[in-house]
């Protein structure tokens, strides 16, 4: 069984979701108690597409999410490193556009999208501030950024709670539904070790992104930030 190490280099991630592509939204519903279609259903609110905004969701899976936003007359792309999850993406969902995309790499020209979206992907990603810093050269100046991720319980005696149901039952659990029972482990211990809503928070504003807010869920085991893209930014490769 294949599993991702916590440096996530991006061909173990990509082998790891390969392996589980086929039922990574049944395991999703399952681990989460169903939680996970509300949480989509906000973050396409906050996405908030509109007809003829193009919009880039990284991490795209099986274009679960990708999905929420074409039926508001969005022009999606939906990008993943995992071609076992683009080749279950393009069988489910013929209208979008699956194409491979490593979040550190991006293969846009600048000021492309008028959003730039990733849901349960970034703590995945080798080095976050470098696929920040590329989600800002494609955004249109003012273009939003929505991220939704895992994050941290704000009441404590929950948290403790929450993170021994990580390490314990998630392992257990996925080993009736998934393909892969490994790599939820890796799953849970990435979520672990993901930092919690305000440093992330500050992470995205050392990015050079503006009006960073971030909406818990869940009592704070879901966060969704918010930020734009600078109206005068000129954000390219260097």
């Amino acid at each position: 069984m294949n599993r991702a190490q916590l440096d996530k280099q991006p061909a173990d991630v990509a082998s790891m979701f390969d392996d589980v592509a086929s039922r990574y939204d049944l395991t999703n519903d399952v681990m989460t108690f169903g939680l996970a279609r509300a949480w989509r259903r906000t973050v396409a609110r906050a996405v908030a597409a509109r007809p003829g905004e193009r919009v880039l969701d990284l991490a795209a899976g099986t274009g679960t999410s990708s999905a929420t936003f074409t039926r508001h007359g969005a022009e999606v792309v939906a990008g993943d490193i995992s071609e076992g999850m683009l080749s279950e993406g393009r069988r489910r969902h013929p209208e979008i556009d699956f194409i491979y995309a490593d979040a550190m790499d991006l293969p846009f020209t600048d000021d492309r999208f008028d959003v730039v979206t990733i849901s349960f992907g970034i703590r995945n990603i080798h080095d976050v501030d470098v696929a920040l810093a590329e989600m800002l050269r494609v955004l249109k100046p003012g273009g939003r950024l929505v991220v939704c991720e895992f994050s941290t319980p704000t009441f404590p005696p929950f948290s403790v709670a929450y993170k021994e149901y990580l390490m314990r039952a998630i392992p257990a659990m996925t080993k009736v539904v998934s393909s892969n029972p490994e790599a939820y482990r890796y799953l849970a211990e990435s979520i672990r070790a993901w930092p919690d809503q305000d440093e992330f928070a500050h992470q995205i504003l050392d990015a050079g992104f503006d009006q960073v807010k971030y909406r818990n869920l869940s009592g704070g085991i879901v966060a969704i930030h918010h930020a734009l893209k600078p109206a005068g930014s000129t954000a390219g490769r260097a």
